[in-house]
């Protein structure tokens, strides 16, 4: 059988569902063709290939390249000036309501060009890919108006055709309310809803809508609305639920069949048991968790008794989670959230595919599927998540390349 390209001699973790665990193989071998797996399994039942390029890994370990499903890269400026606040006892709350928070990034993201901003976020991409990401997810919501949201999703996409990466885009308009608004919440969702989604969908810039529903952003009645608009136009949801308060997100996220409920440090079992209905996965981000210094952990073992599917992400963004490690976030969800290491690899590769409704092409190493792969310099794969600040990749492979 001819491919382009086999890679032989590698222990692999394929993490495909109807293998048990991380579905772990020795003496693998992994062959592409047109930048999808042909085989992926155990070197002893893989047809004869005639390949262009035979690759030998010495033994290496291969998985499905990593996926970080929650960041915020696209941004201008900032905030370590609040982190300074928050050293002197400021809470989250209080910053934001003194003007800081979301809203003073905000005003560096406008007043930045869409050059400036793609300029600024490439650095963080970098640091994600170095470590062996295939694909990530960007929102907007810091632009908190239609020509700033535009530029924001403009420069995400722009990111997936200037590195080797997929990029799915998030608008989230329903981030914070802008200054101008004058506090007038709900008509600025109505704008979000009549004027800016609609807009930015027909321009093909949103892959999923996402919302910020708590105390100090948007209330259930509002994010409601807004998940009501991106039904209409045929987009699915994302939410972040129950981080600071039990607002019940977590139930209205499942109620739309959302793909994702992110943070749900508050989530009750009623929210968990939602979840795992409505097939939405929790995505823990224990960055924000550990940066803001939160005392309250995620019920993990809430979801693990509902059957809740877990994903782990960087929430990468510039007030509460300066983070661009997903090795680190995954230490961190072990450390912090208790999760297994097994939860944890499979939360940045499967799951996490799974939170950007992108599981029948990534997260997986299995037949079918785009070829990306990383190939790590470790003994075993709990290495990945048991090491802090060390990166052991050897190669990344996007799309068979």
């Amino acid at each position: 059988m001819r491919c382009d390209r086999v890679w032989t001699g590698a222990r692999l973790a394929t993490m495909a569902p109807s293998a048990p665990g991380l579905g772990l193989v020795e003496d693998g071998i992994v062959a592409a063709r047109d930048g999808l797996i042909l085989h992926a399994g155990p070197a002893k039942e893989a047809p004869a290939f005639e390949a262009d390029e035979r690759i030998a890994c010495a033994g290496r370990w291969i998985t499905p390249g990593l996926v970080d499903c929650h960041t915020h890269l696209v941004h201008g400026g900032d905030r370590s000036h609040e982190f300074e606040l928050r050293l002197a006892g400021a809470s989250y709350e209080e910053v934001a309501r003194a003007g800081g928070g979301i809203v003073s990034t905000v005003r560096a993201t406008r007043q930045a060009s869409e050059a400036e901003l793609v300029a600024s976020a490439l650095p963080r991409l970098d640091a994600l890919l170095a470590e062996g990401v295939t694909t990530v997810e960007v929102k907007s919501g810091y632009g908190l108006s239609l020509d700033a949201e535009r530029r924001s999703l403009r420069a995400a996409r722009a990111l997936g055709r200037l590195r080797p990466v997929s990029v799915s885009a998030t608008f989230l308009g329903a981030h914070a309310l802008p200054p101008e608004a004058g506090g007038d919440k709900a008509a600025y969702i109505e704008a979000v809803c009549r004027d800016m989604l609609p807009a930015l969908a027909a321009e093909g810039l949103v892959d999923a809508v996402d919302a910020f529903c708590e105390g100090i952003a948007f209330s259930p009645a509002e994010t409601r609305r807004v998940f009501e608009a991106a039904r209409a136009l045929g987009l699915p949801v994302k939410l972040h639920a129950d981080q600071l308060s039990n607002g019940h997100g977590a139930a209205l996220a499942a109620e739309f069949g959302a793909l994702s409920a992110d943070h749900l440090e508050h989530t009750d079992e009623a929210g968990a048991a939602a979840m795992a209905a409505a097939g939405t996965v929790a995505v823990l981000l224990p960055g924000a968790y550990y940066f803001i210094r939160e005392t309250r952990a995620p019920p993990v073992g809430l979801f693990r008794r509902a059957g809740t599917r877990m994903a782990v992400a960087t929430d990468s963004n510039p007030g509460t989670s300066p983070l661009t490690s997903l090795l680190l976030a995954a230490n961190m969800a072990a450390t912090l959230f208790r999760l297994t290491v097994e939860e944890c690899l499979l939360g940045i590769t499967r799951e996490a595919a799974r939170a950007l409704g992108l599981l029948a092409e990534i997260g997986t190493l299995e037949a079918g599927k785009t070829c990306d792969l990383a190939i790590w310099d470790v003994e075993r794969p709990a290495e990945l998540v048991y090491r802090m600040a060390f990166n052991p990749l050897h190669a990344r492979v996007r799309r068979g390349v």
